[in-house]
């Protein structure tokens, strides 16, 4: 697609053209991966960051948060829970908290993988050096998510601390890929200051990049931060987003993210049929959930996690897919440098 497409489908209050746009990333997402929504087990390890972002409800300066961390065998429990009841991926999530050593990640990751030798292990705690990520690897981690939150310059300079640099994210993406990562990236829409080209420029360096999984989430306000008082994302542009990242990138793994679940109650399903393929229903013990608190008014932060399982399962199948609880690799090449498949697509 051009940009001047791209732009329009970004830009349009066209509803049939919006129903269009995912009716193709539907059968896009059926051609590569059929009517399947693979299941990931989320575990929200720690609460504490040493960032400051200006959007996040954890950053380092937020005011009135309860900090907590899971211990190494709290955290075995939950993938204990979570193998019991099916999964098979679990996703270690962290603010960048510098109490967990690189020497503590690498045994939390080594014990799981010592315990569940066939399951996938994903990391999504931040920016660290090489070094430390190929300890990660080697230890068994086999995926890491790091959403890259907006590819243009300008919009992250608006965005973060002035010690918070794009590039030095981006490298770390590349360098997780180069390391034989299964990757992930992604973006929020509606953040402050974001404009139509900021998010063409987030399809642009995806399809560069071409991660194995995209997280596109609309922006959600939280108190105590910079952006308390905008206004959220709008839910249209976001499900267009995730349809247009599904042409764009036919082969990668798309969530249904909990973000769009807050927004609106049926935000999950909305993109299942905007051309997702994942969810992730939270492992992590209830007494902490409400206080991994990324934006206002998260949902899901009461349910113990065979409950959460049982009524995702069944909202997925009532919107006519099918849950999925084995690994679900991706289908984006393992390597770097072996992405032969590029879908070209007239929308208007």
């Amino acid at each position: 697609m051009t940009d001047a497409e791209i732009l329009h489908y970004i830009t349009t209050d066209d509803r049939d053209e919006a129903e269009g746009l995912y009716a193709l990333a539907r059968g896009v997402r059926e051609e590569h991966y059929g009517k399947d929504v693979y299941f990931r087990g989320l575990i929200e390890f720690t609460n504490y960051c040493k960032n400051n972002c200006f959007y996040c409800g954890i950053r380092r300066d937020a005011e009135g948060v309860n900090r907590y961390r899971l211990s190494a065998e709290q955290i075995l429990d939950c993938c204990r829970i979570g193998s019991g009841l099916g999964f098979r991926t679990f996703v270690l999530q962290g603010g960048e908290d510098p109490y967990y050593t690189d020497g503590m990640i690498t045994e939390i990751v080594r014990s799981i993988r010592n315990e569940f030798p066939g399951h996938a292990i994903t990391l999504s705690i931040g920016e660290r050096g090489r070094e430390s990520y190929e300890n990660f690897y080697s230890a068994g981690a086999n995926r890491y998510l790091l959403r890259h939150e907006t590819a243009d310059e300008a919009h992250y300079r608006a965005m973060h601390p002035a010690s918070m640099k794009l590039a030095e994210r981006k490298e770390c993406l590349y360098t997780l890929r180069d390391i034989g990562y299964q990757i992930g990236a992604g973006f929020m829409v509606g953040t402050p200051f974001q404009t139509p080209e900021c998010l063409l420029e987030d399809l642009r360096f995806l399809e560069d990049l071409d991660p194995h999984m995209v997280g596109i989430g609309p922006f959600i306000p939280a108190s105590g931060t910079p952006f308390a008082g905008h206004p959220a994302g709008d839910e249209g542009l976001t499900l267009r987003m995730v349809a247009l990242t599904r042409l764009l990138l036919p082969r990668t793994l798309l969530p249904a993210t909990t973000a769009l679940g807050t927004l609106t109650p049926d935000g999950r399903e909305k993109a299942l049929l905007a051309g997702a393929n994942v969810v992730m229903p939270n492992l992590s013990p209830v007494d902490v959930r409400k206080l991994y608190s990324l934006y206002d008014n998260k949902i899901c932060t009461g349910d113990e996690a065979a409950e959460c399982l049982r009524c995702m399962a069944l909202r997925i199948r009532a919107t006519g897919f099918t849950p999925n609880m084995g690994r679900g690799d991706s289908q984006v090449p393992f390597r770097p440098g072996a992405a032969e498949c590029q879908v070209s697509l007239k929308l208007a």
